[in-house]
């Protein structure tokens, strides 16, 4: 028996030895490049390794050491991966630059006809750059295209000390600025993303800079959406045609894309915030630290669709205006009112937006003096009975206390009457 058995296992042995090992090689090579590399269950079914670590990370799952996905109306984060880890931004920096830009021109600061002359150091830039030289005159609204086609490291620092008189003051600016905004995972060395000691952000911190530019100025779709363009360069050498092109392939790649900002230094890697729009839901993709630029766009794409296939947005087209308001003790009898904002609702769940219900709740009557901006209600909405959101109602005028005189003015009008 024990022969027997002997010989049993030594033909086991020598099946295994000899089955032909290369077949099994090239089903895993094929599953690898797929992504995808499968573990037999305990019943004997095979399971995805990859599409166990999605489940266990809401089904998504990207190759980037950071990431994030926003929704740029109402600032949800549908998705974050390391999101507030500080890493090297690379030229994603000149979000941060360019919104500086759009709100100078919207002071009045500064105007997109105005002509920058370019400095000696502005010119030294290197990296990405469109050759500005010393003396050369660029309109603001060429260096934009620059900076957002191109990444002209150039044209960033001519419009710093164009706009502050020098980098260093802008730079306080974008770090005051990024403090505005709540990005606290970041420091900015210079305005244009070459590598630095100190240099930093967040993908947490790049969405929100990459919101406030698209939300308050959507004219920056003008300039991130160029594909190709020329600019002139007119110097004491004479005058000569550069091509720009977009370093963003996602433009021409992507359908619903809408920007914004690429970046990719030997320390940053491989960068981006992609920026895309679809049935009225706008999404803010940021990638950090890809190994290269086909990972840093691939994910990027496959958090928009993700996103895309999670949201719809629900916004009130019959908000309107609410009605006036009855003043007590004042020079009028009622007030105008007016909503505090627009209402916008982001849901994921799938949810029948039609079943929406709203309220309106005011005080009536309010007591002079009444303030322009005093809040006197609200506008509530609820979904299935759960309340998802309100807006305030406002005054929108002032309505004084009335004194003796405006009560015997009153009383003589009715006499006379």
């Amino acid at each position: 028996m024990k022969r027997v058995l002997a010989v049993v296992l030594g033909l086991v042995l020598l099946m295994q030895i000899q089955s032909p090992a290369v077949p099994m090689l090239c089903v895993y090579a094929e599953e690898e490049e797929e992504g995808t590399v499968t573990e037999e269950t305990a019943d004997g079914q095979e399971e995805s390794t990859e599409e166990a670590a999605e489940d266990a990370q809401g089904g998504l799952q990207v190759s980037v050491p950071s990431a994030i996905l926003m929704e740029a109306s109402t600032g949800t984060v549908l998705y974050e991966k390391d999101a507030d880890t500080a890493r090297p931004p690379a030229s994603v920096t000149k979000v941060m630059t360019m919104l500086l830009i759009f709100e100078a021109i919207e002071r009045g600061d500064i105007s997109l006809d105005d002509e920058v002359t370019t400095s000696e150091y502005a010119a030294s830039m290197g990296g990405s750059q469109v050759f500005l030289e010393a003396g050369e005159v660029q309109t603001v609204d060429t260096l934009l295209k620059c900076i957002s086609v191109a990444s002209a490291n150039d044209a960033c620092v001519a419009m710093a000390e164009y706009i502050c008189g020098n980098e260093e003051e802008f730079v306080n600016r974008m770090n005051q600025r990024a403090a505005e905004l709540g990005m606290e995972n970041t420091h900015f060395v210079n305005c244009n993303g070459l590598d630095a000691d100190g240099h930093l952000t967040s993908a947490r911190d790049i969405a929100l800079m990459s919101r406030e530019l698209i939300t308050k100025h959507p004219q920056i779709r003008d300039y991130c959406m160029i594909w190709m363009e020329n600019i002139t360069h007119t110097t004491s050498k004479g005058t000569t045609e550069f091509g720009l092109t977009n370093t963003n392939k996602l433009v021409r790649q992507y359908e619903y894309a809408t920007g914004l900002k690429t970046g990719s230094t030997g320390e940053a890697k491989f960068c981006v915030s992609a920026t895309a729009e679809k049935n009225g839901v706008e999404l803010i993709a940021v990638i950090m630290a890809a190994e290269n630029s086909k990972d840093r766009f691939q994910d990027a794409v496959t958090l928009l669709n993700y996103g895309f296939g999670k949201c719809q947005i629900y916004t009130d087209g019959e908000q309107g205006t609410p009605a006036p308001i009855k003043v007590e003790g004042g020079v009028e009898d009622q007030v105008d009112a007016e909503y505090s904002d627009s209402f916008t609702y982001l849901d994921t769940s799938g949810a029948n937006l039609n079943q929406i219900e709203k309220e309106e709740t005011a005080e009536q009557p309010v007591r002079a003096p009444v303030k322009k901006g005093d809040v006197l209600g609200r506008l509530t909405y609820f979904l299935d009975g759960k309340e998802i959101g309100s807006v305030d109602i406002l005054a929108a005028e002032d309505v004084e206390k009335a004194g003796f005189q405006d009560y015997l003015l009153e009383a003589l009008g009715e006499f006379r009457l």
